[in-house]
């Protein structure tokens, strides 16, 4: 099968201009079949402030009102998805923009109000993904670029981790692609001393994790990626790599940079 980036980016790298265009002139750099997932929390908790709307959180979660899926609507979708674009193209990348919404690519749920109600926030359920539309980009030479929008199906659009929509779609194009799934944080990968940026675990299997939960060498914050990372092989994606930014070209060759992780 043909080889498939499937990259997100987070609002470290979006956040900043410098790092933004470094980022995406190696980005556009990649060779072959690319897709870009992209968030933009901090520049909408930025634009909302200037227009009157406040941003809430509960464990870390935007809480999504009314006006605050119209804010993110805007932002994601349009603001920070075009710029992205437009940035692309200078680059001789062609890249299209797009949300969960076109090409009916990403239903979702709107996820059900229980102890807290997040409200228009979209639950994906991998199987209902429909990613013919992407396969017919990729095999025209385009390169998606999605915002962390979904829809309900009933003209609703919803605010979805940007982590989940790179994993869920790196999952359904697994059937047809050798996916390698990428998290760009600020980080150059799971470190195995947390106070030493250069501890970097190159190589994580099911085996090697347990050891480093077994001998407590895995820091809380990092064991959501971890789980999403194993969650992700489980359901077809052949490696999962997180790691920085800055080594995105190195972390498309098999001399990896960051950590990789294998079934």
């Amino acid at each position: 099968m043909q080889k498939l980036f499937v990259i997100k980016i987070g609002g470290n790298v979006i956040d900043s201009e410098a790092a933004l265009q470094s980022f995406l002139t190696d980005f556009a750099a990649i060779e072959g079949n690319k897709i870009l997932i992209h968030g933009g929390g901090k520049i909408a908790t930025k634009l909302g402030e200037q227009l009157g709307i406040e941003s809430k959180y509960i464990n870390g979660r935007r809480i999504t009102d009314d006006a605050t899926i119209d804010l993110v609507t805007m932002v994601y979708g349009g603001l920070v998805n075009k710029k992205i674009v437009a940035q692309l193209q200078s680059k001789h990348c062609n890249a299209i923009g797009l949300t969960g919404a076109d090409g009916n690519i990403i239903p979702a749920t709107k996820r059900p109000v229980k102890e807290v109600d997040f409200g228009w926030v979209g639950d994906v359920e991998g199987s209902a993904l429909r990613v013919e539309s992407v396969r017919l980009l990729l095999d025209g030479g385009l390169v998606p670029v999605f915002a962390p929008l979904t829809h309900d199906g009933c003209g609703h659009i919803l605010n979805t981790n940007a982590d989940t929509v790179a994993s869920s779609l790196a999952v359904a194009l697994s059937r047809f692609y050798d996916v390698r799934l990428i998290y760009c944080f600020e980080k150059k990968g799971i470190l195995e001393n947390v106070d030493d940026d250069n501890s970097v675990i190159n190589i994580i299997n099911k085996k090697i994790h347990q050891q480093l939960l077994s001998e407590q060498k895995l820091f809380a914050g990092i064991l959501p990626k971890i789980d999403n990372a194993f969650a992700a092989i489980d359901a077809g994606v052949k490696e999962v790599l997180v790691g920085d930014a800055r080594d995105l070209i190195q972390n498309t060759t098999e001399k990896t940079i960051g950590t990789l992780f294998i079934n």
